[in-house]
């Protein structure tokens, strides 16, 4: 399915996850499983979770999943992360996921998107306040 306002390049900055798929991860169909997407991108949004709340942070929801495009063997999964609102303990972050086709510099497809909700936690895996941030 083709997103009308897709853009044809990947977000100017760094992927917070960069992944290769690979044999294992396909479905009879021979494309890469939605759910092996959607943890990378739970992994992607973990981290930058971690980093903006300076310490555990862990998924409550998932909101806005978009599947654009089937990821395939060989492609290079790139997740992108943005961290759209911080709470007093929560984040919700938005997740793009770009794949750079197999033997190809330049051809890049958006495969999907989220919305992913954390709540930092503290040792007793209650929630916690997140620190205002520093520069």
């Amino acid at each position: 399915m083709e997103n009308k306002d897709q853009k044809l390049i990947p977000p100017p900055y760094e992927p917070t996850l960069r992944m290769i798929a690979m044999p294992k991860d396909t479905n009879a169909n021979g494309n890469i499983f939605g759910g092996w997407l959607v943890s990378l991108m739970d992994m992607a949004a973990g981290s930058a979770a971690w980093r903006r709340a300076n310490g555990p942070a862990v998924t409550v929801a998932i909101e806005k999943m978009e599947f654009h495009q089937p990821v395939f063997v060989g492609d290079e999964v790139s997740c992108y992360t943005h961290i759209e609102r911080v709470g007093k303990t929560s984040l919700t972050i938005k997740v793009e996921s770009w794949v750079r086709k197999r033997f190809s510099a330049t051809n890049w497809v958006k495969v999907t998107q989220g919305t992913f909700i954390f709540v930092a936690i503290d040792e007793n895996h209650k929630p916690r306040l997140i620190p205002a941030e520093t520069e």
